[in-house]
């Protein structure tokens, strides 16, 4: 993180805008509702200039949403981001997009790491010149 780069507090997670453009995510163990996607959205957004980005997310482990916050998650994805590379322990990412995505491709380029330094690399091809 660079002298310019600083923590953005928010409800579900907190976030870092970094220089090249790829947005960091630190998860919180909070229960998802519709009010506090539609929350973290606006701040996605306040953060981001209204510009899709690709998002980096260290997830943890936090409450199942319902099934009208899941769907109005996924509805949000393309909005406010541009790609997602999701860090975490072995397993995860891989529950998280199971349960968002069962029935139907994710609607932006997602992928689940282990690895930070994988993802980072991933996330490289989703950023504008």
């Amino acid at each position: 993180m660079t002298k310019t780069e600083s923590i953005i507090k928010g409800e579900t997670a907190d976030y870092v805008l970094e220089e090249s453009g790829i947005l960091v995510s630190y998860s919180k163990n909070i229960k998802r509702t519709v009010k506090l996607i539609a929350s973290n959205v606006a701040l996605v957004k306040e953060i981001t200039a209204n510009q899709p980005a690709p998002l980096l997310i260290h997830l943890v482990s936090s409450p199942v949403p319902d099934k009208e916050t899941q769907r109005f998650s996924k509805e949000k994805l393309p909005e406010i981001y541009s790609a997602m590379a999701m860090v975490s322990k072995p397993g995860l990412a891989a529950f998280i997009m199971k349960l968002l995505f069962a029935f139907q491709k994710p609607p932006i380029p997602m992928k689940a790491f282990t690895d930070e330094v994988q993802a980072r690399n991933w996330l490289q091809q989703f950023l504008t010149k």
